[in-house]
């Protein structure tokens, strides 16, 4: 006798990430964490805010409408994603030098824009202003790209890209240079970059995969279209399991009290008493 699910592989994913969504709000806020990472609270709320809102509108609302609703939850993420980074590094280097965080900042700035400039293609901006109704819409595509959608791969999600790189690159030196700070391994905020970096660097790869692809692969008749199509649904659902996988990296650690807390140390301390 043969199992037969009616569910795709994109369908699996996208209800054990949302799961995985609320659960993590859950010890965010059952372990008081919210209060120390707002915004990382509040990035993954976005998050599930937007799967939820493709999985209920999507079929169900005029196009336009629809788009507007998806952009605007896209670009807000985005810019939770950027204060994200200001958070973790707030966190990660308390007690750092003004002059330090200057120095750094500059040279992640620095390497991040050098990169989104040079990463192609760039929108041809008189067509994105050639339609004056749409032009709001397009602008918003720009900065950021709805989630698990091929529009992701246009090329055009500068906005994203741009804070993918800052994460990639702040977490680097969360891992490297943290423990001379406030971020040692173990650290709550060490365990958030490291998730963050892993999601970013995931994301990174998957979207120049597919340029590449784009790039190198010649489409002659439907069939090739198709095949194409379903290779860039593949390369989404791998990027949804690295996300799948931070997300139970997130939960496991931030369920756990960090080292030197006191929960942990009376942990450790209460059977020394108790043999006395």
């Amino acid at each position: 006798m043969h199992m037969h699910f009616d569910f795709s592989a994109s369908q699996i994913l996208w209800t054990l990430t949302f799961a995985a969504q609320l659960v993590l709000l859950v010890v965010l806020l059952g372990r008081d964490h919210a209060r120390r990472y707002p915004w990382f609270t509040a990035a993954i709320a976005l998050s599930a805010l937007r799967l939820m809102a493709e999985v209920l509108l999507v079929g169900r609302m005029a196009t336009y409408p629809l788009r507007a609703i998806l952009f605007t939850l896209s670009d807000l993420s985005m810019i939770a994603g950027l204060l994200v980074v200001v958070e973790v590094a707030r966190r990660a280097f308390a007690g750092a030098e003004r002059s330090q965080w200057i120095v750094n900042a500059a040279g992640l700035l620095t390497v991040a824009g050098g990169v989104l400039a040079m990463w192609e293609p760039w929108p041809v901006w008189k067509q994105l202003l050639m339609v004056p109704a749409a032009a709001p819409l397009n602008m918003m595509l720009v900065v950021a790209a709805p989630a698990d959608s091929l529009m992701v791969f246009l090329g055009v999600d500068k906005g994203d890209l741009f804070v993918n790189l800052l994460v990639v690159q702040m977490g680097l030196l969360v891992v490297f240079l943290g423990r001379r700070f406030k971020a040692p391994w173990r650290s709550h905020t060490q365990m958030i970059a490291i998730g963050l970096s892993t999601v970013a660097i995931a994301w990174l790869t998957v979207q120049a995969a597919w340029e590449i692809i784009l790039r190198t692969t010649q489409v002659h008749d439907r069939a090739e279209h198709q095949h194409l199509m379903a290779l860039g649904a593949r390369l989404l659902n791998a990027d949804s399991v690295v996300y799948l996988a931070a997300l139970v990296w997130w939960i496991a650690w931030l369920w756990l009290d960090e080292p030197g807390t006191p929960q942990t140390a009376a942990a450790y301390t209460a059977p020394e008493q108790t043999e006395s």
